[in-house]
Formats: C-alpha cells, structure tokens, sequence
C-alpha cells in the first residue's frame, strides 16, 4: 500500500467530489450554470458557433478564479494585492547611488584641482627657468 505525503503541508487539500476541492467544485459548478444560462439566453440571436465562443468566455473567469493560485494566493487575492500595488499605491521609485569614497575625499580632490588651475601652462618654445 503506498500512501501519498505532500512535500509542503500547506499544500495539502481535501477532495471533496470527482478529486476537487470544495472551492474549486463550487467554481466549476458556477462555470457550468453560466455556461447554460448563457445558452438559452442568446440562443435566438446567434449561431450554434459563436454561442459556443460566448459559453466558453463567460464560464471562464468563473474557472479560473476557482482553479487558479499564484504565489499561494487565490484569484481574488491576487486581483486585490495587483490593484493595490498599481493603482492604489503606485509611485515612482527613483535610485539615486551615493559615492561615499568621492563623499570622503571631496575636499581633497577639490584641493588637487585648485592647485592645477593655479599652475600657469607651458607654452611651446618656452623652457621652464
């Protein structure tokens, strides 16, 4: 007999129906209501093709936010912590890199460049006396 033992516990969920978990069961029964609905809503007005595009589109968010997990997170968590850091509390984050050895010797390399500005140029044909 082989028992299966996740690696990660916090990974572990119970199957409720057909190896599905309760929420993803009740999203997939969602799925399939609107999927339904959908049909007989707009049976009259479009094709048996463009009505199957319009179940798939509408039962596929309902899916998705019982199957999807992003970084342990469900659908919805994900969709609030997104808009959060877009849109609620987006800024501008600017890098400004601090030379602390140029901070340090400052003063020193100002001291160097005085003293070059001080000395007079050579000019060609004119021989240090």
């Amino acid at each position: 007999m082989e028992v299966k033992i996740n690696k990660e516990i916090r990974d572990y969920t119970e199957s409720v129906y057909f190896g599905l978990s309760l929420r993803q069961f009740i999203f997939s029964i969602a799925a399939c209501l609107v999927a339904v609905l959908l049909y007989f809503v707009f049976k009259p007005y479009f094709g048996i093709e463009t009505l199957s595009w319009l179940c798939i589109l509408g039962a596929a968010p309902f899916a998705a936010i019982g199957f999807i997990k992003y970084n342990g997170m469900n659908a919805e968590e994900f969709v609030l912590a997104y808009i959060r850091s877009e849109f609620l509390t987006s800024k501008e984050l600017t890098f400004k890199p601090t030379n602390y050895y140029y901070e340090l010797l400052k003063e020193q390399i100002g001291d160097e460049k005085k003293d070059e500005n001080n000395k007079k140029p050579i000019q060609a044909g004119q021989g240090e006396v």
